[in-house]
């Protein structure tokens, strides 16, 4: 284990830009998300609590250009995307984003090797941190890990007061620490206070459920159209729960025209609660308020469960917190009716 002191931190943030673009937690923009370091603000240090426009839209922007086309002599030429996207270092990404992303990188990496998303993906290193201050919506605890998991970051921090524990995760984190000034060897003291903080932030997580049970209980009520109109009776289907959601993926895509005989194609964030989800191409399957909120839940709790052998969520609270209506994912799973399936 190795430690560095906090006022150091700008200094090696500031090494690291020499290689990498450095993204932090910041609210620079009125809303918190990672931004691109500006070389000064450094209150992301203490403030730590997970964004909410989630990480995710480092690797799947909300809005991106896939390529350009331009009608040549009859049929079309294709002219790609500008270059590759640069290296990036996400500081201070939270257990719960970082676990997010490995999640979504078995769609766009394991089920189909999205290029434009692994772009991104393998030129990005993950410089984790401890999530002291859970929100009371938070339940990462509750789907097999915590607020101080290193598994899915390269290197991770916990603060331990004026100071940082350094765990080297992976051989890319070591490479990154390699020579770093201000990284020191940490002691036996400081390895104690650390573990103290990362008791101390899973005891911060108060809000639990029994996931369980949650794949054998869901099927029981896919036809229970009663209770799922009492469940979605207040969603106003605006698809925040969605965009905000560090592990949805869904996308559409749009052609612009720039011209009659030239345009561009782009890829954009969509959602599965909007009434006019895949109506371009068809028509929308789940045409009922009631079949959208359904799908959202069965889809993360039971259908990428059976896909991937993950449940895709990971307690981060985000669609709880920023619900307009208060909705909130982790009364409808604690509600779940036990019993007999619902006859058609």
């Amino acid at each position: 284990m190795k430690k560095i002191k906090k006022q150091s931190i700008p200094g090696l943030l500031g090494k690291w830009q020499q290689e990498f673009t450095v993204f932090v937690p910041s609210k620079a923009s009125g809303v918190s998300q990672m931004t691109v370091w500006d070389g000064k603000d450094t209150a992301f240090l203490d403030r730590n609590r997970n964004t909410a426009i989630p990480p995710k839209a480092n690797f799947l922007p909300a809005m991106e250009k896939l390529f350009g086309f331009r009608k040549e002599a009859g049929s079309y030429k294709l002219e790609p995307a500008d270059g590759e996207p640069p290296r990036q270092l996400l500081f201070g990404i939270h257990p719960c984003d970082a676990r997010a992303i490995a999640i979504i990188d078995m769609v766009f990496k394991d089920a189909y090797e999205d290029r434009y998303y692994l772009s991104r993906r393998q030129n990005t290193v993950l410089v984790g941190m401890t999530c002291t201050s859970a929100y009371d919506s938070c339940f990462c605890t509750s789907l097999g890990f915590g607020p101080a998991d290193p598994v899915d970051v390269d290197i991770m921090l916990t603060d331990i007061g004026d100071t940082f524990l350094i765990e080297e995760v992976t051989e890319k984190g070591k490479e990154l620490l390699a020579d770093a000034k201000g990284v020191v060897e940490a002691t036996r003291d400081d390895e104690k206070k650390a573990a103290a903080a990362r008791e101390s932030a899973s005891a911060r997580v108060s809000r639990k459920i029994d996931t369980g049970e949650i794949s054998k209980r869901l099927p029981l009520v896919f036809d229970d159209q009663e209770f799922w109109e009492k469940i979605s009776a207040k969603c106003v289907s605006c698809g925040i729960c969605t965009f905000l959601c560090p592990t949805c993926y869904c996308f559409d895509i749009n052609d612009e025209m720039l011209r009659s005989d030239s345009g561009e194609r782009y890829r954009n964030w969509d959602c599965c609660s909007f009434a006019v989800y895949t109506k371009m191409p068809v028509e929308n399957p789940r045409e009922e308020k009631w079949r959208r909120v359904r799908q959202k839940v069965y889809h993360k709790y039971l259908f990428y469960p059976e896909l991937f052998d993950i449940i895709a969520c990971t307690g981060c609270g985000r669609c709880i917190r920023q619900c307009p209506v208060n909705w909130d994912i982790t009364q409808t799973l604690s509600n779940l009716p036990a019993g007999t399936p619902v006859k058609k």
